[in-house]
Order: structure tokens, then C-alpha cells, then sequence
């Protein structure tokens, strides 16, 4: 039996530890070429080795911070894909940070500012890039990490992260319907980041099955990862 993802290219930001790296082992198991990308090198070049350990195809963990646009590092990782493999057909944009515990009136402007970045900005840089590649070389599939939390509103304390990943939602929903006539398929997964939620294993074939033909009539959907949320 043929794996899904075979032949396949495949980046994945914030691939060194939590969801990034689940998905980024199950890519690997399903026979795609993993390509890791984040901040932090030691735990991309961790991710690699153990994928490559166990006969999966992992190269090149790229360290790049996606959320700032004067650094062009969201164009520069894509870039390196290219260069590399030629090709880039799944990305999964799952960088994340989820700030301090504060009520709204007291975020100060910096954390606000942070928060956003990291997580709407990242995401929209990187989108940027990936769509203009799949564009012009046939099409492809996008997987963003938004959170229950945003379209839920299910914890106070956690504004900044709960207006930016709402809006992740919101931008995946647009660029679905924008680009989908161009081949492009994009989709939103919404796990939970506290509790017991789903486990990165469980998450991480979600992000396959998205990125799968098995989903290729999915399209601009934000699915929500948490029994107690779908209750």
C-alpha cells in the first residue's frame, strides 16, 4: 500500500517540540519529505535525527522567527525549501506563543504587540510565501494552528491569544475562498492548549488527514480539537 504522502515536500514551523514535532513524525511515517522550521536549532536538528533514525526523510531544520517582516525569514525558509527539493506541496504553520495570564486592561502594549505578531503576523508572513510558491508550481495545501480558545473565548486571562488566533481563523477562512480556485487548499486546526484537550499524536492526524487527498473537499474549515468543546 502507496503512503499517502509519498513524494511528497512538507514544511512545518515550529516543527522542534509539541504539535510541530508530532506532525512532523507522522508526515515522515506517511512517506514525506520533512522539512522543519522554528527558533530554536537544537530541537529542529533533534526533530531531523530522530525522523532520519527511524528511515523517515527529514532534512535541513531551518531556525527562523516567522512573525517579523523586517527579517524576511517566512520568505527565506520557503526559499530554502525550494532551493532544496524543488517543490513545496503541504505546509503546516504552527508557530505558537501564548503569552502571559493577564486580564485585558492589564496587557501591557509590548505583550499585545508580541502575542499578535507571533501568531497572526507568522502565520500571514508565511502563508505570503507559501501561497505565491504553490501558485505559480500547481497548487498545494495549507494547515494553520488556530486555537479553541479564539473562536470559543473559553479562558479569561488570555486576550492577546485569544484575539490572535480567532483571527488566524478568520484569515484562513478568507485565503480558503481566495485561493482555492488556484489549487490551493487551505485549512485550520483548533486544538486546546490547557487541559486535557486532544494529545499531539491525536492532533497530528488531524494535520495528515487535512493535508490528505482524503480531505480534498475540505476547504476554509477551522476544526475544533476538544471533546469538551464539541459537546
Amino acid at each position: 500500500m502507496s503512503k499517502r504522502f509519498e513524494g511528497k515536500v512538507v514544511l512545518v514551523t515550529g516543527g522542534g517540540e509539541g504539535i510541530g514535532r508530532a506532525a512532523a513524525f507522522a508526515f515522515a511515517r506517511e512517506g514525506a519529505t520533512v522539512v522543519v522550521a522554528g527558533r530554536h536549532p537544537e530541537m529542529l536538528h533533534d526533530t531531523v535525527e530522530q525522523i532520519t533514525a527511524l528511515g523517515g526523510k527529514a532534512t535541513c531544520g531551518i531556525e527562523g522567527d516567522v512573525s517579523h517582516h523586517g527579517k524576511q525569514d517566512a520568505e527565506r525558509i520557503v526559499q530554502t525549501v525550494v532551493k532544496h527539493h524543488g517543490r513545496l506541496d503541504v505546509a503546516f504553520n504552527n508557530v505558537t506563543e501564548l503569552g502571559p495570564n493577564q486580564p485585558v486592561a492589564e496587557i501591557a502594549e509590548a505583550v499585545w504587540g508580541e502575542t499578535l505578531a507571533a501568531n497572526l503576523t507568522g502565520v500571514w508572513l508565511s502563508m505570503k510565501h507559501e501561497i505565491a510558491h504553490m501558485e505559480k508550481n500547481g497548487g498545494g495545501v495549507i494547515v494553520n494552528t488556530a486555537s479553541n480558545i479564539g473562536s470559543q473565548g473559553m479562558l479569561p486571562g488570555l486576550g492577546a491569544y485569544a484575539a490572535s488566533k480567532a483571527a488566524v481563523s478568520t484569515l484562513t477562512q478568507t485565503a480558503a475562498r481566495e485561493y482555492i480556485d488556484k489549487g490551493i487548499r487551505i485549512n485550520a486546526i483548533s486544538p486546546c492548549p490547557l487541559g486535557r484537550g486532544a494529545k499531539v499524536e491525536e492532533i497530528a492526524e488531524t494535520v495528515l488527514w487535512l493535508a490528505s487527498d482524503e480531505a480534498s473537499y475540505v476547504v476554509g474549515h477551522d476544526l475544533v480539537l476538544d471533546r469538551k468543546a464539541a459537546l
